[in-house]
């Protein structure tokens, strides 16, 4: 099975929402989870919901669950929100571990309407999704790099046997008019972490191996 990131996701009834990112056990490369965003659903969240409950929709441009969009929604949510000090961490969850995070707000100065002095708030404010313990979150933008340390581009989609282990994971290289798709197999894979990925081949490596062409809808 192909698992395109922003894939629709598609339940018995109805269409869900879209694949915003995956859930993996690093060690024995197993996707574990999808985090599936919903669409046109203001005020819910992302839910983590178990590989077992995903297969390959009837078109391949989407992704089928054996439940209902009621059943998905009564999965764990995935994002939570903080407000921490610059530098400072989540709160360490014993069965929980942190994913992917996005700053939404940096620290800043404002002006003081008592004097002439600004006050500083050295605080920011983060999203940041929950995945189980010891696993990590990848989505779209997660980095590709080299044994060599380049930066090859980003994650764009996996592909997964019966039991959701993954064979292959596809690297979308360049940008704009030059996007190419490469897979390049899990065994080429040295080590995965939140939101990156890195290689046991050099770029030269990378780049021998066969490629096409992206085309994406406005392309």
């Amino acid at each position: 099975m192909r698992l395109e990131l922003g894939t629709p996701v598609r339940c018995t009834e109805d269409t869900f929402g879209e694949l915003a990112d995956v859930v993996i056990d690093p060690i024995s490369k197993r996707l574990t989870h999808l985090v599936v965003r919903p669409r046109h659903q203001e005020g819910l969240a992302a839910r983590l919901v178990p590989v077992e409950l995903a297969e390959g929709g009837e078109e391949e441009s989407e992704i089928s669950l054996r439940c209902t969009v009621d059943e998905v929604n009564r999965l764990e949510p995935v994002q939570e929100f903080a407000y921490l000090r610059l530098g400072e961490f989540p709160v360490e969850d014993p069965d929980w571990d942190v994913g992917v995070q996005d700053v939404l707000a940096m620290p800043y100065y404002e002006a003081d309407p008592l004097g002439p002095n600004p006050t500083y708030d050295p605080n920011v404010e983060m999203t940041y999704d929950r995945v189980p313990k010891g696993e990590v979150e990848i989505r779209r933008s997660s980095a590709v790099t080299s044994a060599d340390g380049h930066d090859l581009g980003q994650v764009d989609g996996f592909l997964v046997d019966g039991e959701g282990q993954i064979t292959h994971f596809i690297l979308e290289r360049g940008h704009l008019w030059g996007r190419r798709e490469v897979t390049v197999p899990i065994g080429a894979v040295a080590k995965v972490e939140t939101d990156a990925v890195t290689l046991s081949l050099s770029k030269d490596e990378v780049g021998a191996l066969p490629s096409v062409r992206v085309h994406r809808l406005g392309d």
